[in-house]
């Protein structure tokens, strides 16, 4: 689930707010309701992330809320320092994103980690119709010039210590 909120205090009240939402109550029942021997899930992890500078707000895959097949990719960068991370992070504001684009990696959001496991640490969402588009678009992505100056620039270097990556089918309901 990605929420995105124009300010802390939306965050702080979210839970009021939905447990007095009345269409909400309503639309949730059953998972709100669930009881203790078929719970709906077992535990919920939450992270806050701050957009980044260079993709300020989300980008819906172009057939979000569709009953058209797709795949995102959950990627998370984790850093050895907080030095890195944030060297990682300029990183991506100096050109990154347009390249990935260029490359046929479609973003959906990028966010630095401000609370959450296993910090320092960004994480990113792209979007895919399928697994050959992914694998081709990664592809075009390592072998673009721009990449690789970026990629080969010292300043740049060692800001990454381990990468996690989930690949994900959306629901058709989703609004990613």
């Amino acid at each position: 689930l990605v929420l995105a909120h124009q300010t802390l205090d939306t965050v702080v009240s979210l839970r009021e707010r939905l447990a007095n939402d009345a269409e909400y109550a309503r639309a949730g029942a059953a998972i709100l309701g669930a009881p203790l021997s078929d719970p709906a899930f077992v535990r919920v992890e939450s992270s806050l992330l701050r957009a980044f500078e260079s993709m300020p707000t989300i980008e819906p895959f172009s057939t979000a809320g569709t009953t058209t097949p797709r795949i995102c990719e959950l990627r998370t960068y984790e850093s050895h320092s907080n030095r890195a991370a944030v060297n990682k992070l300029k990183m991506f504001n100096a050109g990154e994103i347009p390249i990935f684009r260029r490359a046929g990696l479609t973003p959906i959001f990028f966010g630095e980690t401000l609370i959450g496991t296993r910090m320092p640490s960004l994480t990113y969402m792209l979007g895919f119709t399928d697994m050959a588009a992914r694998d081709r678009a990664w592809s075009a992505f390592s072998k673009d010039p721009e990449w690789k100056a970026l990629s080969s620039d010292p300043q740049y270097r060692d800001n990454v210590s381990a990468i996690s990556d989930i690949i994900l089918q959306p629901t058709a309901y989703s609004q990613i």
